[in-house]
Order: C-alpha cells, then sequence, then structure tokens
C-alpha cells in the first residue's frame, strides 16, 4: 500500500494523466466522460485506483439502462432495460399480460427530458422501432397517470425537495416550462431516498421520485442535477460537494494510514 498516493482532483489532470495512475492512487470528484469512455473508469478500478464518488455510482449516474438493473425493485414495477430486438418482443409479452396501455421509453445517457417518448402502448412502440433507426439499449416503463414528480436533493446533512408541475407536458422536468413548488418528505418517503443511495453506494445525489397515494418510487437518480427550481445556489452546491469529497478523501487516507501501521 502506497505510503504517498498520487490525488487527483479535476477533470483536466485526470484526462492527461490516467495512463499513469496505479493501485492506490485516488482521484477525488465526479468525472466527465464522453459516451464510450465508460471502460476507462473499468480498467483503473481494475488497476487498484480509488474513485471518490466510486466508479460504481458514478458509472450508474451516467446510465438510465444501468439504473434499470441495479435499482429495479425502487422502480416502477415492470420497467426494463432493452438491449435489442429480443428483449423488446420479450417486453411486449411482459406488459400485454400484466394489461399495460401506454409506455414511457427514456433513451440511455440522456437528460432534461430529451430522450423521454410517450407510446400509446408497446406495440405502437416495438413498429416504430421495427422501421426507424432506434438506439439501443433504453428503458421501458409503464405510464403512469394521477402520479406527482418530485426531486430531491440529499447532499449529507442538507435536504431539499420540491415537486415539478407541469399541466401541458407529461415530461414535467422544469427544462420542459414547468413549474415548482417547495414539497415536505414524510418519514416514509425519506427513508426510501436514503435507502436508493445506500443501495447503489451513492454519498450524496438528485433523487426523481414518481409519488401516487398508493405508492413511493425511484425514476431516476444523478450525482449531478440541474438546480432549477431548488433553494439551492450553484455556487452552495457546489461548495456542499465539494466539503463531502474532501471528508471522504481524509476518511480514505485516514484508513489507508492505519493498514500501513
Amino acid at each position: 500500500m502506497k505510503e504517498c498516493p498520487v490525488i487527483i482532483r479535476d477533470n483536466g489532470t485526470f484526462q492527461e494523466n490516467f495512463c499513469q495512475l496505479t493501485r492506490d492512487d485516488i482521484v477525488c470528484g465526479r468525472i466527465r466522460l464522453r459516451y464510450g469512455e465508460e471502460t476507462i473508469l473499468t480498467r483503473l478500478t481494475e488497476l487498484g485506483v480509488r474513485f471518490i464518488p466510486s466508479a460504481a455510482c458514478q458509472l450508474a449516474s451516467r446510465s438510465k439502462v444501468l439504473q434499470a438493473r441495479i435499482f429495479k425493485k425502487f422502480l416502477p414495477e415492470h420497467t426494463t432495460a432493452v438491449y435489442n430486438r429480443h428483449d423488446l418482443l420479450s417486453t411486449i409479452s411482459l406488459f400485454n399480460k400484466h394489461g399495460i396501455g401506454r409506455v414511457v421509453l427514456k433513451q440511455d445517457c440522456k437528460d432534461g427530458g430529451l430522450g423521454v417518448h410517450l407510446f400509446e402502448d408497446i406495440e405502437s412502440l416495438y413498429n416504430r422501432a421495427s422501421f426507424d433507426r432506434f438506439d439501443y439499449p433504453f428503458v421501458v416503463q409503464p405510464f403512469i397517470d394521477h402520479s406527482r414528480d418530485v426531486r430531491v436533493i440529499i447532499l449529507g446533512e442538507y435536504l431539499e425537495a420540491y415537486e415539478r408541475i407541469n399541466n401541458h407536458n407529461f415530461r414535467r422536468n422544469l427544462h420542459c416550462g414547468g413549474s415548482a413548488s417547495s414539497f415536505v418528505l414524510n418519514n416514509e418517503q425519506l427513508a426510501f431516498c436514503r435507502s436508493v443511495l445506500a443501495h447503489g453506494g451513492f454519498p450524496y445525489g438528485h433523487l426523481d421520485l414518481l409519488i401516487t397515494k398508493d405508492s413511493t418510487r425511484m425514476m431516476e437518480i444523478n450525482l449531478r442535477g440541474g438546480l432549477r427550481g431548488a433553494r439551492l445556489t450553484g455556487k452552495e452546491y457546489e461548495h456542499k460537494i465539494d466539503q463531502i469529497h474532501e471528508r471522504m478523501l481524509q476518511q480514505h487516507l485516514a484508513d489507508m494510514n492505519t493498514a500501513i501501521k
């Protein structure tokens, strides 16, 4: 175990030097990667490089498809990751068996509502996928009407929640013209959010919840999300994130020193 590991704290330095990183070196902070570069984190993790936050939760944060696999028990029932046409045919049988009508398709790695599409039924989606160019993989889930869309921000001890409202667009995120209203989570909903974070190894996160009169389900989680509608300013947000990263880094270094002794 290294007594003096290399510590990288910004994306520029990471991109220039990741090929030189070895076991016990540390990358502190969220890494910005282009589509297709995710395997860099996999390779470095295999070499023993430590990421803060972990490479696993950074990868999950980027991919709706991966979230559909990892967080399946927290998502709306029958949410399915579709990797190819064979998967889509199986999903047709599943959705028809349960009498599911309208469905939502979510393209992987697209944010701000840009990759979210509504279809009247799963067969309509399949017909479009058969004759048009569809990029696999993607996520398919039942459309749930009469629900509330709530964004939750948890940064250590900081907690904020607000409902996103748009009566003219089923995409209720604020990039699509909606409005925000403060929302108070009950104890059960807060415990649900904490369970999601713990399950994915997320030290903090932005969670999108779909709340009905009968249940609370997760729609998506991200290490970084938009702040439109939040009380928290961008400067305050960055400060809180930096504090969390620094605490995690110092704890990891202390653990390393204990192991060396």
